[in-house]
């Protein structure tokens, strides 16, 4: 678990990196809660996801968005972070050239980050979005979603209600060409127990290693 520093737009990020032995291994970037909130790369369900596709065969990059950890510059309200995140993926595609898929995982204001980054970098096969802040953040740049995913929710979120979420998924999955496999986690807030961490990752787990397997039988029936 090497860390890494590279270069961000207003300084110098930190990061934790996996590199995968396969040269075409897929790649994914995992992104954490709101920095003024306590949230980093160390954050419990950011942990467990590196975990979690560095056994699946990823290359996978966790940082630190500007201002939390040893990453400079300041919060930026998530204009900033947002270009933070695409400056990890350019260091992930820079290491990882011939990487078979991309994918960007978040959580809370992490989900919000990746989602943005996905309209902004069309060469993204996969999400995973964790108590995305439909209630606090407009998601409606998502017209149209550029590609399928996985948005997990808990039932019992005090900080964004379930339904907002549940509308966000009924929209999405109004568009041609796009499938969001959406679940819930029982009894679960917007901050998770680490039984409900380990039901997480789990769950994204289990829809990763569906999406990997449909593309190799596409390629094999080719």
């Amino acid at each position: 678990m090497p860390e890494v520093m590279f270069a961000g737009p207003d300084g110098r990020l930190e990061g934790r990196y996996h590199h995968a032995k396969r040269p075409n291994a897929p790649v994914a970037l995992l992104l954490h809660p709101h920095p003024l909130h306590g949230g980093t790369m160390n954050n419990r369900v950011v942990h467990s996801l590196y975990g979690k596709f560095q056994a699946m065969g990823f290359s996978v990059l966790r940082f630190n968005f500007r201002g939390v950890g040893k990453s400079q510059g300041r919060y930026d309200g998530g204009i900033g972070e947002i270009s933070d995140a695409a400056a990890a993926l350019d260091f992930l595609q820079t290491v990882n050239p011939n990487a078979s898929m991309l994918w960007a995982a978040g959580y809370s204001f992490g989900s919000y980050v990746g989602m943005q980054l996905l309209m902004r970098r069309p060469e993204m096969g996969g999400f995973i979005s964790i108590s995305a802040p439909a209630s606090h953040y407009d998601f409606g740049f998502l017209a149209p979603c550029p590609c399928s995913g996985m948005i997990l929710h808990g039932e019992d979120d005090e900080l964004v209600p379930v339904n907002s979420v549940q509308k966000l998924v009924d929209k999405l999955n109004t568009q041609k060409g796009v499938t969001i496999d959406y679940r819930t986690i029982p009894q679960a807030g917007h901050v998770f127990t680490p039984e409900q961490v380990e039901t997480i990752s789990g769950m994204a787990e289990d829809h990763v290693l569906s999406v990997l397997n449909r593309s190799r039988m596409a390629l094999a029936a080719d």
